[in-house]
């Protein structure tokens, strides 16, 4: 019974006993008052002893039941508080995985989103397993292997035959006195090996460390540059990390504890000081003097503590957390993708509407003011646009749009800039006395181009033309439209769909004309 507990008890029955004399002593005098009447004193005394007894009886169920039912249910409420973290992640996994089917199923190629409803599949499971992944993560000379042999024969409880394998590396299935949930540990390849075999394997090795909810990374030395950067990017999407400083008997103490502190100060603010941790996984032999060779054991128990310390104090959590973040990745995966998708839509829209404006000015010659209203910004063209992108406009909404970006492409003066560069182009390509009635057209089409670029990216952002306005999306979609390489390739698609067209159309008046005469 805790001491605050048996003082208050003390006190308790101390003043309890104190009320009890003073009634005592007030009733006994009542009661020789009434000694006239034996039946009326004994009654007297019956009724003092329930009461005394009654007021102790109560006094002890307080002190003894209920404030220990507090007590219980105070803990109980602190064993319950820590498991609703894992639940809500979970929770929250789940739904961002049901919008990710969403999302996969707008994905036209078949391939492409089977492999991603395989991939939704899989980690639904591995929210319904819970199984905590650990992964062995470095070089290919830091001892991954060593580690992972040297874990398997050290950690305590079960430890059950392989689960698979990797390319070049096995996953074992662990299990931890003091936890419930299985731990997978796998050993991935080396990074930064040389060739197309040494890329293709660390790719590998990423992919499977982006996954993990633990990671072990392998050193054995101080952090380069190179091993440094996927430590600190596995970091920043969230990996927990201990960084093993392998192969300590190579090094004096003082050596190693040098190494360390350096570790410790590199990695400072994405990983903990105690997360940095020194063993030995595969021991040099030494030959003793007697001629006998000496196997030391692994030391590999600072990691093994620390290893049960994190798994066993964060477990749910990192479940939960890599779930979530293996969610949000895969939705981010598909988002890109339907982004990709809708791109190559609305751009065949653009070629489309391009081509049948530069057609009608063709025909037509307008004014450049009235070729800017017409062609370079097309209310159908913005329309059809938005409807790829999942925004129904209609044409009046179509047309306000289309005006809007209108001015602002003549205001920055880009029907001018255009009608130069794209002179200069046709003269290297075109009979002259062609141009100028080419020039309209070719023009239409690309001012067409410039707007219906810029409403793709205006779709794209929900909408919204961003902190730099219409203005700084129309500049951009300018200074991408005039570079070299695309001008050339343009000017030749422009020959053939719209100076050609014109002049067959010539050359049939001519011969009219002579026939006529």
């Amino acid at each position: 019974m805790p001491l605050s507990r048996i003082v208050t008890l003390i006190v308790g029955l101390i003043v309890i006993l104190g009320l009890t004399l003073w009634l005592i002593d007030s009733l006994s005098r009542l009661y020789w008052q009434l000694s006239y009447s034996p039946l009326l004193g004994n009654l007297l005394l019956l009724l003092l002893i329930v009461l005394v007894g009654g007021l102790v009886a109560a006094f002890i169920y307080y002190v003894l039941v209920l404030q220990a039912g507090e007590q219980r249910s105070h803990r109980g409420r602190k064993r319950v508080t820590p498991a609703q973290i894992p639940a809500a992640k979970s929770d929250a996994a789940s739904t961002t995985l049901q919008a990710v089917k969403q999302q996969v199923a707008q994905i036209q190629d078949e391939v492409t989103r089977q492999a991603l409803l395989s991939r939704t599949r899989e980690i639904e499971a591995n929210l319904a397993r819970g199984e905590i992944q650990v992964v062995v993560f470095g070089t290919g000379s830091a001892g991954k292997t060593s580690l992972v042999n040297a874990i398997m024969g050290r950690m305590v409880g079960q430890v059950d035959a392989p689960m698979g394998t990797t390319q070049v590396g096995e996953t074992y299935c662990l299990r931890l006195k003091g936890l419930e949930r299985k731990i997978l540990i796998t050993d991935t390849p080396g990074i930064l090996e040389a060739g197309v075999a040494g890329t293709e394997r660390e790719q590998l090795a990423r992919a499977l460390a982006t996954e993990a909810n633990l990671l072990l990374f392998v050193v054995d030395n101080d952090l380069r540059r190179s091993e440094y950067e996927p430590l600190r990017g596995l970091a920043e999407i969230g990996k927990r990390s201990l960084l093993v400083l392998n192969k300590t008997d190579l090094y004096t103490e003082a050596d190693q504890e040098s190494i360390l502190a350096r570790l410790r100060q590199r990695v400072l603010g994405f990983i903990a000081p105690n997360d940095v941790v020194a063993i030995a996984a595969n021991p040099q032999s030494a030959q003793l003097e007697t001629g006998e060779i000496f196997e030391p054991e692994p030391d590999i128990i600072p990691l093994l503590r620390r290893m049960a310390a994190v798994l066993r104090a964060e477990g749910e959590d990192l479940v939960a957390d890599n779930i979530l973040l293996q969610s949000l990745r895969l939705g981010e995966e598909a988002r890109k993708l339907i982004d990709s998708q809708r791109r190559r839509q609305a751009d065949k829209i653009v070629e489309r509407f391009q081509w049948i404006g530069a057609g009608v000015v063709s025909v037509t010659p307008l004014p450049v003011v009235d070729l800017l209203a017409t062609a370079a910004v097309n209310a159908q063209m913005v329309v059809e646009i938005g409807r790829v992108y999942g925004c129904e406009l209609n044409m009046e909404r179509g047309r306000e749009l289309a005006l809007s970006l209108g001015k602002t492409i003549a205001g920055l003066g880009i029907v001018k800039g255009a009608i130069e560069l794209l002179s200069t182009a046709l003269q290297l390509n075109v009979a002259t006395f062609m141009i100028g009635r080419a020039i309209q057209g070719v023009t239409a089409a690309y001012l067409t181009r410039i707007a219906g670029k810029s409403f793709i990216e205006y779709f794209r952002h929900d909408q919204d033309w961003g902190d730099g306005g219409m203005t700084e999306v129309v500049q951009q979609q300018f200074q991408i439209n005039r570079r070299d390489e695309f001008i050339k390739v343009f000017i030749q698609e422009a020959i053939a769909k719209v100076v050609k067209p014109l002049t067959d159309t010539f050359e049939d008046q001519e011969e009219n004309t002579k026939e006529s005469q």
